[in-house]
């Protein structure tokens, strides 16, 4: 009984909801030929009593391995119990019976023949492998150990069938390698299937005689390993008796979401198999507590990647995305096209001209066939200003300067336009209406002055050439570009990046690809503030205009957005993320709610900039092009979205 006891103890040991033990738990899996001996299956069964007993007064479903008598066969079952009874048992389909495994000496795989039901413990219960337990929004299938190792596990049927959380457990010894290869088949059946996948190993208990078994535990949801335990043979000490167990909360409504938008997952339901649903919902309705704490992490970047390694990657990875994209576009062109970009000395540009020279490597073209033009206006610094010019001579590129500003002028002198409430007549020169301009109080608001200064730079290099945009995607999702402005060119290498990893490219590129006597401009500029520069700087050259100061921390925005577009969620499921999030600075919780409330309003109100964005490739999991991931109508109310009705 010291495994029934071991197992008691893990269940007291966790507030999990669902408790998944080894394969074989009870008796052990390394039992051989004891396996045939009353005594120990009788054993099992008492095991189980007590284990179904004791579940009386925990509240969570527990699934149990051990062996159980089968008409005349011996049968390796899963048992859910809960609530003190048993509520159905899920035999293994697949035996192994090859290298160190000889499971087929002891037992029978599952087979079509199986009784319906089985009496265990004076109870009838559910009996087979076409058997779902249901509680709340989870619906539960069972596989053993090979089962997951199989070309068609058990598992996708049971989630074709509705399933979205599956169990293993399973006796996975150690050897060279294995572990790596489990964790993926883990990762990608939960990925397959849409699912969450939890993973019991059993551990040092077991005999070694000829074995090692490291007791690897994994939760695992859509792709992505939430959590896994230490394991014998982790590399990390001590190794001789790791902790085995890790505990993760499942977002089942973001599985819901995935299955609704993944049309290709229903189509799959041609060849589903009949299943079986027991209720295991609990008769007692426990009275509302505390949300506990939450047993998993929110990334609050979750476009970027946390470890350091990962990071570099990704941004290798998109670097090669975007070049491959302009490079074909790039040779539909004729041979003497010119590539023309703004260059500001901001992020957007920066990425952008980096991604246009390294294009031109690629395909043999001089760098000089990129056509760099810096457009100085009302509210360019000297900051900015240099570092454009600065990029400009050290990249290779051809340069040219126009001052935007007579422009500007005259297009308000036209307009009849007092910019930022200064009057200007026929003899106003530039330089006075700057020096007026400055003085002008922080704050006072005038869309046309900024308007105007933006149309006048993509005129200006829309009759250049070939024009490459360099809005990122969080700016589409605010709207934060202008219409036929910035908002528009002939292709845009950086449409589906999200400001956040924007920075992070920049860095990127001056520690790797752009090295030497770049490195340090590529620091400053991914050092310099967010701002489109388009209102006046303050009186002592310094950016006045802060992009986030006026719309928000875009941390929050881009985490609203993947969240939003990405997993579907409302704004308080949003709200009860960021509450947990692991953001790089503390955020009061008005602030997150009122950011989140301007991301919204401004989300629906800006879909007709989106509706008409240029080409542009996608790299990442959420995109907001209209002619593939995002489409939604121009005028949608976004009330009921904010929690206004």
């Amino acid at each position: 009984m010291a495994n029934a006891k071991a197992s008691v103890g893990m269940i007291d040991g966790t507030d999990a909801d669902l408790i998944v033990l080894p394969e074989l738990g009870l008796s052990g899996y390394t039992c051989g030929d004891l396996f045939a001996t009353d005594s120990l299956l009788s054993g099992c069964l008492a095991a189980l009593e007590q284990i179904a007993d004791h579940s009386a007064g925990h509240g969570a479903m527990v699934v149990v391995g051990l062996p159980l008598t089968v008409q005349t066969a011996l049968m390796n079952c899963a048992v859910l119990v809960a609530d003190g009874s048993i509520h159905g048992i899920v035999p293994k389909s697949y035996l192994p019976n090859y290298r160190e495994f000889y499971e087929q000496r002891h037992f029978r795989a599952a087979s079509a023949a199986d009784p319906k039901m089985l009496k265990v413990l004076g109870q009838n219960v559910p009996f087979g492998t076409d058997i779902l337990f249901s509680r709340g929004q989870a619906t539960i299938g069972i596989e053993i150990c090979e089962d997951l190792w199989m070309p068609i596990p058990p598992s996708s049927h049971a989630s074709l069938a509705g399933a979205n959380v599956l169990l293993n457990l399973s006796a996975s010894n150690e050897t060279i390698g294995k572990a790596a290869w489990r964790r993926d088949l883990v990762r990608s059946q939960s990925g397959r299937c849409l699912a969450a996948y939890a993973y019991s190993s059993a551990g040092p208990g077991e005999s070694t005689s000829d074995l090692v078994f490291g007791g690897h535990c994994m939760i695992a949801e859509n792709g992505v390993v939430l959590g896994e335990s230490r394991r014998i043979g982790d590399g990390v000490e001590p190794v001789v008796v790791p902790s085995m167990v890790v505990t993760r909360d499942v977002d089942l409504q973001r599985l819901d979401h995935d299955r609704r938008v993944t049309g290709s997952f229903d189509d799959a339901r041609t060849i589903q198999h009949e299943f079986r649903t027991v209720n295991c919902e609990s008769a007692s309705k426990p009275t509302a507590t505390t949300r506990p704490e939450l047993k998993r992490i929110v990334d609050g970047q979750p476009f970027v990647p946390s470890g350091e390694q990962e990071l570099a990657d990704r941004c290798s990875e998109i670097f090669a995305i975007q070049i491959a994209g302009l490079v074909k576009r790039l040779s539909r062109l004729p041979a003497d096209t010119t590539l023309s970009i703004g260059v500001s000395g901001g992020l957007d540009s920066t990425l952008a001209l980096l991604v246009a020279i390294r294009a031109c490597d690629v395909v043999g073209r001089s760098r000089a066939d990129v056509h760099g033009v810096t457009m100085p206006g009302f509210g360019t610094t000297e900051h900015t200003r240099q570092s454009a010019d600065q990029l400009i001579a050290a990249t290779g590129i051809t340069g040219e300067c126009i001052d935007i500003r007579a422009l500007c002028l005259d297009t308000f002198r036209s307009l009849g336009h007092q910019p930022l409430g200064v009057e200007i007549d026929p003899q106003t020169t530039v330089e006075a209406l700057q020096k007026q301009l400055v003085e002008v109080p922080v704050g006072t608001a005038d869309l046309t002055f900024e308007n105007v200064q933006a149309r006048v730079r993509t005129m200006l290099l829309m009759s250049r050439g070939f024009v490459l945009g360099t809005g990122d995607m969080s700016e589409q999702a605010l709207g934060w570009c202008t219409y036929n402005a910035d908002h528009i060119s002939m292709y845009n290498v950086n449409t589906s990046i999200p400001k956040t990893l924007v920075r992070f490219l920049v860095r990127y590129a001056a520690e790797h690809d752009f090295g030497g006597k770049l490195k340090d401009l590529l620091d400053r500029v991914a050092d310099t503030p967010i701002s489109p520069e388009l209102l006046p700087p303050a009186a002592d050259g310094s950016i006045q205009q802060s992009t986030e100061a006026e719309i928000g921390d875009y941390e929050l925005h881009d985490f609203f957005l993947f969240h939003f577009v990405r997993n579907g969620f409302s704004k308080e499921k949003i709200l009860y993320l960021a509450q947990h999030a692991s953001f790089t600075q503390s955020y009061p919780a008005q602030i997150i709610e009122a950011t989140l409330d301007k991301f919204l309003a401004r989300f629906f109100a800006n879909q007709f900039k989106r509706n008409c964005v240029p080409d542009g490739p996608k790299v990442g999991s959420v995109s907001l092009s209209p002619r593939g991931d995002w489409r939604m109508p121009s005028d949608a109310d976004a009330d009921m979205f904010r929690g206004e009705s």
